[in-house]
């Protein structure tokens, strides 16, 4: 069963990696982040001006727990047991919310998607990175206001969505895609491996070739022996 995310994942993993000896898969798993979201934090790409949250100070985790999973890069956090009973949270529908800061990095992550994932609705898209399908429609055609000056980014490094929401909707798309692949006729299917080789070592290719040009390896040979056979009676007339 997966546990729920902490609050404030990102800082809670901020503050993991900057102060505990955790794998990156550890802290992962307890913040629910990929793995390379978490390589990026410490790497200094991803979660830039965060400021990381303890989450033994908030009462989420315990010193001990900590320092049993530094131990062993096996064991996973676990949360700790709060004293009050917190009441379930049901996940929003409807658009992903975009801090006003990162509003103008969204074509940037909208050119990305494009370029790399061409599998991805517009309907993903504008999930992904909280935009609307007229913005996107944009950045496709290059009608955007500020095409010039768009680079494709990586949204993951934007912070405009998680590795594994993106991941999930790579899957999903790749999943829709070889769905509506229309059948391969029967003319278009590859032959097998053993009815390939049979044919390439059943046509005698090299003797066609010889044949076109008029002469056989016998007949060279032949030829050959004749004039050593010329060039030696002549030597013994001499």
């Amino acid at each position: 069963m997966t546990q729920r995310p902490p609050l404030m994942p990102k800082a809670t993993a901020v503050w993991l990696v900057e102060n505990t000896s955790l794998t990156f898969e550890q802290v992962a798993e307890f913040c629910g982040l990929h793995p390379l979201e978490v390589k990026g934090i410490a790497d200094g790409d991803v979660a830039q001006g965060i400021k990381g949250m303890d989450p033994v100070a908030s009462g989420q985790l315990s010193r001990a727990e900590i320092e049993r999973c530094q131990k062993s890069s096996n064991a996973r956090l676990m949360f700790a047991e709060s004293k009050h009973k917190l009441p379930v949270i049901k996940p929003r529908k409807g658009p992903r919310y975009t801090p006003v800061s990162r509003r103008q990095d969204r074509p940037d992550a909208i050119a990305w998607l494009v370029r790399n994932h061409p599998e991805l609705t517009d309907a993903q898209i504008s999930k992904l990175v909280g935009t609307t399908k007229p913005t996107i429609q944009s950045v496709k055609d290059r009608s955007h206001w500020n095409s010039p000056n768009i680079k494709p980014v990586d949204p993951v490094t934007l912070g405009l969505c998680s590795q594994i929401e993106l991941d999930a909707a790579v899957q999903k798309a790749s999943k829709r895609a070889d769905k509506n692949r229309p059948p391969l006729e029967e003319g278009q299917t590859l032959l097998p491996a053993s009815e390939t080789v049979s044919r390439i070592y059943s046509e005698p290719e090299k003797e066609e070739k010889e044949g076109d040009q008029g002469y056989s390896a016998d007949h060279v040979f032949a030829k050959l022996g004749g004039s050593e056979k010329t060039s030696a009676e002549d030597e013994d007339e001499n």
